[in-house]
């Protein structure tokens, strides 16, 4: 697998909130060397990966220019299931893999939507923040819905959007969804009846949802999305929840909504830029429930996003392919 004749460099570039050492642990034993940069800055990444094979980054953006000036390179794990920081296209062209960790946390990151949805929907930071003897009696602009008596929307039904369907079909008076990458089959429609989730098209789940929680890949065609004319047609009031990729919504349409009263409440796990400048319009605010993509995080993706992303460079060097592949290389 290494043209340079020695054990085969994996190469950490950025492991700012992560600790790599299960992952380092597992290279080792499997004949590895390992280097840890500790950047995301690329010229750093390529002068210090000449030789690698597998370049395993943080959220260091994995560009043309860094695949292409890496000759020996044959893989890029991926410590989550987003994708859209790396050229996959470049990476196909070279012959280099790109995998992902499906399933790692379908479970921690349904649940945070959840929790952050139920927040919002609830008014929780208007509310704790008046939880004091001065402002006890104050009440939020509007009185937050019954829950029964609203419509859940879930736009991308994969295994977290699915899972969430699960938990939160109980509470909603009704369930809608839409994927359009799903399949149309016997098999998946009595899936989606069990969970309690009616497929409807696009416009429906958008006009219908007073909570919409987005569940999808960031792509050129999902970029953006939801903007001005999106939120417009949904209902006054409503709340939008996304815990996938913050490029998916126009922050200035955002929050014209929220000014605007059309939307009542935003639950964002995920913002446009990571970490936000100072005074990005959307933190302080009573109206938005903002965690710091945190939604993957347990004791248990902890040490499995670390795990996964090496064991997918131990594969590729002992049977010839990754166990979870995001592409097929030329």
């Amino acid at each position: 697998m290494s043209a340079r004749g020695e054990r085969p460099l994996a190469v950490y570039t950025d492991v700012d909130d992560t600790d790599p050492a299960i992952g380092i642990r597992l290279l080792e034993e499997h004949g590895f060397e390992v280097r840890v940069l500790g950047t995301r800055d690329p010229e750093a990444i390529i002068e210090g990966s000449r030789g690698a094979v597998a370049l395993l980054p943080g959220y260091a953006p994995v560009t043309r220019e860094v695949i292409e000036a890496l000759p020996e390179l044959r893989i890029v794990p991926l410590m989550s299931m987003g994708f859209d920081y790396v050229d996959v296209e470049a990476a196909t062209e070279r012959g280099v893999w790109v995998t992902n960790v499906p399933g790692a946390a379908t479970e921690e990151v349904a649940t945070h939507a959840l929790a952050i949805l139920l927040s919002t929907v609830r008014q929780l930071p208007f509310y704790t923040a008046s939880a004091n003897p001065r402002d006890w009696n104050d009440r939020a602009p509007a009185a937050p819905p019954r829950l029964s008596e609203t419509t859940l929307g879930v736009i991308g039904l994969g295994r977290i959007g699915r899972e969430l369907v699960r938990l939160a079909a109980p509470l909603f008076g009704s369930v809608v969804g839409y994927d359009p990458m799903l399949p149309d089959t016997a098999e998946v429609r009595a899936e989606l009846d069990a969970l309690g989730v009616r497929r409807a098209s696009l416009d429906e789940v958008r006009a219908s949802s007073h909570v919409l929680s987005l569940h999808l890949p960031l792509t050129p065609e999902t970029e953006r999305m939801v903007d001005a004319e999106f939120l417009s047609a949904m209902p006054r009031g409503s709340v939008i929840v996304n815990v996938s990729r913050g490029a998916l919504i126009d922050n200035d349409a955002l929050v014209a909504a929220l000014d605007s009263g059309q939307l009542s409440g935003a639950a964002l796990d995920v913002l446009d830029q990571e970490p936000p400048e100072p005074g990005h319009p959307l933190l302080g605010r009573d109206d938005v429930v903002l965690t710091p993509h945190i939604a993957y995080f347990s004791a248990r993706t902890e040490v499995e996003y670390v795990r996964i992303q090496a064991q997918n460079a131990v594969s590729l060097l002992e049977t010839g392919a990754p166990d979870s592949p995001v592409n097929r290389p030329e």
